[in-house]
């Protein structure tokens, strides 16, 4: 198991431990450092860790514990060559595999997926660490988007440029988990393996039959004739405007991979086409097609690469350099000490990854998988509040959500912006909400291939009164007011209702525009001749106006670190920061036990038998409730299907 899946379990342990105190310094160390020489095995203070109700160590167990899990088994395969010494050259070994995420999410096993940047600036320490010779990179089921791919490849690039060799080795490789090897001076396949590069694609998946045939009517409005999220549910089939807004985001990154791959692999571009036109390539066709360099095992591999050198396998992040630091990272998590920040002028980073919502989601614990307006416009005025942040880059990847989330976000861009430079940088995909978050930016970034624009406007309602009395049941909406059941009745709206809808949307939309036309200084005509919900590629968007340049967060950052003065050297600060027992609890706060007992009530009451197991605890009972909770809300929203 990775390290980094192992702190959760880990800080589970530290929190049964005795209660904290401070340790005088062993002889021959220092209070700046109390793991000095040795000190584990001084008997004094063995003694001293031993619980002194039970008599048992509870801290020295967990050491023993944390130990045997850092430590390969006896059948698994060696972490490092028998000759390496990693203050001497030898080569790294990486192994990068599953999604490629933003901001790692919580999970059971400690997270989902490696963070982009992660990667990124592990890959650029390795790039000034003198004593690597070189970089072996093995991608196993590598699932990451375009963007992310261009980003990653500029990395390695990096590497090479340090005068270091990147040798990467795959067992298969997919289209943008190809990219990325293509970025490498050689690549190995394994012998039953392949190379798949079948060129982009869109399906668009509609439902409007199967809709119809139940008796459900999707009653849907739009602002904007591109504006084409409804459309699987109100059509039969795309609509030509969906037709012309696919097919120019496929030709963009169609030639992404054309040009890519005929740059790394020195090819023509017509030989490329043709590859793609190809598609799937098992091992010796692939060789033969000079997609790859040869075909092997990995650990033949890497035995040949580094030849007589000693190797060494790296992790994402780096191995903590000592207990302390895992100390440092174990007593922020239970709230001992504050989140790391750093001192001095800095630039923060602020991450606003996937739907946009209203209220408060989640809190921060939520904020790496959704856009809560009053979570982040909490952070964007605190950030903007804090005079050592000059300057702030927000990190979007987000295809939209609420529109009132993203006024009051846009509000909260807009304080911020007044007090020191806001620099966007669009990852993925940053349209709809997520263009509006980012439209009163000082500078706006994005790649070539994210999608981003869709200025408009989409709602509607699923209306299953058809489908219910298939089933023989009947609904009698009763209300005062001329539109008092508008939002209740199962039944489609009315053309009056519908009209009241469509007003409001209007209103919606103008505001959008005005939003956009004042933080790209252009008219409101000529955004609205862009607008109309069209999605556009970043390399278009350049062109229209609706960013000013082409380039990933690294070029975000420096622009912020030059519109703020702020040395190059300077440590960021990120939100949303590290995990924190906090933000557990407040994260899954409003979820209720079995009886009518809250969580809050639970755990005091753990507290209240031992203070040190509550801690320890928390995290595993709003487990349970959250999920017992989640599973009766999903089964009451299954939908009857005659």
């Amino acid at each position: 198991m990775p390290r980094s899946r192992l702190l959760p379990y880990a800080l589970l342990l530290a929190s049964c431990t005795s209660p904290s105190r401070v340790d005088p310094a062993p002889a021959g160390g220092s209070a700046s450092d109390p793991w000095a020489n040795g000190s584990k095995t001084d008997k004094t203070d063995k003694t001293d860790k031993t619980d002194k109700a039970s008599g048992f160590d509870l801290q020295g167990a967990a050491e023993k514990i944390a130990e045997s899990l850092a430590k390969p088994g006896p059948y698994e395969a060696p972490r490092h060559s028998k000759v390496y010494d990693a203050t001497k050259p030898h080569w790294g070994v990486i192994r990068l595999h599953g999604d490629v995420v933003e901001r790692e999410t919580l999970s059971f096993t400690g997270g989902h997926g490696v963070e982009l940047r992660q990667v990124i600036d592990r890959l650029r320490e390795l790039a000034r660490t003198d004593t690597l010779s070189g970089v072996i990179v093995r991608v196993e089921s590598l699932a990451l988007s375009l963007p992310d791919a261009v980003e990653l490849r500029a990395a390695i690039h990096d590497v090479r440029a340090a005068g270091k060799q990147v040798a990467c080795h795959a067992e298969n490789a997919h289209d943008a988990a190809y990219l990325v090897l293509a970025a490498c001076d050689r690549i190995a396949l394994a012998p039953l393996g392949e190379v798949a590069i079948t060129g982009p694609t869109a399906m668009p998946v509609h439902v409007k039959p199967l809709l119809d045939k139940l008796g459900i009517q999707a009653d849907f409005l739009h602002v904007g004739a591109y504006k084409g999220a409804a459309e699987p549910l109100t059509r039969d089939a795309p609509s030509k405007e969906m037709e012309e807004t696919l097919g120019a985001i496929l030709d963009r990154r169609y030639q992404t991979m054309v040009d890519i791959i005929a740059a790394e692999r020195k090819l023509a571009p017509a030989q490329v086409q043709a590859l793609i036109d190809t598609g799937l390539f098992p091992a010796e066709p692939a060789k033969a097609a000079r997609l790859v360099d040869e075909i092997v095992a990995f650990e033949a591999f890497r035995e040949a690469t580094v030849k007589d050198a000693a190797w060494a396998q790296l992790t994402f992040p780096a191995d903590e350099p000592d207990r302390l630091a895992m100390i440092m990272k174990v007593s922020r998590f239970l709230g001992a000490i504050p989140s790391d920040k750093p001192l001095g002028d800095h630039v923060a980073v602020a991450y606003a990854v996937g739907d946009i919502v209203d209220g408060a989601g989640e809190g921060v614990l939520g904020a790496r998988e959704h856009i809560a307006s009053h979570t982040l416009v909490a952070a964007l005025r605190a950030l903007a509040a804090d005079d050592s942040v000059k300057a702030v880059v927000l990190r979007i990847d987000s295809g939209g959500g609420s529109a009132q989330a993203s006024e009051l976000i846009w509000r909260a861009v807009a304080e911020l912006k007044a007090r020191k430079p806001v620099v966007v940088s669009m990852s993925d995909v940053a349209a709809s909400g997520g263009y509006y978050i980012a439209s009163g930016a000082t500078k706006i970034f994005a790649l070539e291939d994210t999608l981003t624009g869709s200025i408009g406007v989409v709602g509607g309602k699923l209306a299953p009164q058809a489908a219910l009395a298939k089933l023989g049941v009947h609904a009698y909406p009763i209300g005062r007011g001329k539109r008092a059941t508008m939002m209740a009745s199962f039944a489609p709206w009315t053309a009056d209702e519908r009209a009241v809808i469509q007003r409001s949307m209007d209103a919606v939309y103008q505001v959008f525009l005005g939003r956009v036309a004042d933080g790209r200084h252009k008219p409101r005509e000529a955004i609205h001749a862009i607008a109309q919900g069209r999605v556009w590629t970043g390399a278009k968007a350049k062109e229209l106006g609706l960013v000013d340049a082409i380039g990933g967060l690294d070029a975000a950052l420096a622009e912020a670190r030059t519109l703020g003065k702020v040395d190059r050297a300077a440590a960021l600060e990120i939100y949303p920061s590290s995990i924190t027992l906090r933000d557990l609890i407040a994260g899954y706060g409003d979820v209720h036990a079995p009886f009518g007992v809250t969580t809050e009530a639970a755990i005091a009451a753990l507290g209240a038998i031992d203070p040190r197991v509550a801690a320890a605890t928390a995290h595993l009972v709003r487990l349970v409730f959250s999920f017992r909770a989640s599973t009766i809300q999903a089964v009451a929203m299954l939908p009857v299907i005659p």
